[in-house]
C-alpha cells in the first residue's frame, strides 16, 4: 500500500498522523501484553532499576504497559514486563546445616 501525502490535504495529514499514533500506541501496548502473559499475579521477580541495586518482590498487578511489583523491603514499583525476570528459589544446607535459598532468574 503506497500513500502519496503530497496529495492530502491538512486535515487529512492531520487524521492520518492520528491514526498512526494510535495504531503505534496499540502496538506498543499488545507486545507488553504478551510480556505480562509470560508471568502470573505472586510470582516472586527479580529487576535491576538505572542507579541501584537489583530488586527482588512479588507482582501483584496487571497494568496497561506496566507490572507492579512489591518489593521484599515495602517498595511499590511499576516496571515494563520487558525488565523483570522470574526468580527460582533452590534450598541448601550450608557447612553449619542451615537452611540457604538461592535466587536464580532466567
Amino acid at each position: 500500500m503506497t500513500i502519496n501525502i503530497d496529495q492530502l490535504t491538512e486535515a487529512e495529514l492531520i487524521d492520518l498522523n492520528n491514526r498512526i499514533v494510535e495504531r503505534l500506541r496499540f502496538l506498543s501496548q499488545m507486545r507488553a501484553h504478551a510480556q505480562m502473559l509470560k508471568f502470573k499475579i505472586g510470582d516472586r521477580v527479580i529487576f535491576r532499576p538505572d542507579g541501584r541495586d537489583v530488586v527482588v518482590g512479588m507482582l501483584t498487578r496487571y497494568n496497561k504497559k506496566t507490572v507492579t511489583v512489591i518489593s521484599e523491603d515495602g517498595e511499590k514499583w511499576n516496571v515494563s514486563p520487558t525488565l523483570i525476570d522470574r526468580v527460582y528459589e533452590s534450598r541448601a544446607k550450608d557447612a553449619s546445616g542451615d537452611t540457604v535459598l538461592k535466587l536464580e532468574h532466567e
